[in-house]
């Protein structure tokens, strides 16, 4: 049985897609992007700025589905310039602090939007 999370507080679905699912014990949370949730504008001020919205918008909706950074196992970063991996672990690292969880960055060519940075993180309860 799958079970959809969904909150005013990270931006809606900009596809046939939901915020989170629920399976079993794993909480899946789809790609966050640098997506206002309160205005639905883009963050385009800076690499670390829009690291930070991202996160923020994980963490919401992490906060929806009764969990928070500590449950996730998994995370996936992309980014259209490697070159600003760096700022964004930077940021990244701020959200963990311990049992820190398993992780890949890849570059991609495009992202939707146009931004520079996506993420999206599995976790378990």
């Amino acid at each position: 049985m799958m079970e959809i999370i969904n909150t005013n507080n990270a931006p809606a679905p900009i596809g046939p897609y939901s915020q989170a699912t629920v399976a079993g014990n794993f909480v899946f949370v789809s790609g966050q992007i640098p997506l206002n949730p309160a205005t639905g504008e883009l963050v385009t001020s800076g690499i670390k700025d829009e690291a930070v919205l991202v996160m923020e918008n994980i963490k919401a909706i992490l906060t929806e589905a009764g969990l928070g950074f500590a449950n996730v196992v998994k995370t996936s970063i992309f980014l259209t310039d490697l070159g600003n991996f760096g700022q964004v672990n930077e940021v990244y690292g701020t959200y963990f602090t311990s049992n820190f969880p398993a992780r890949e960055t890849v570059q991609v060519s495009a992202l939707p939007k146009g931004v520079n940075v996506e993420i999206s993180v599995i976790a378990v309860k």
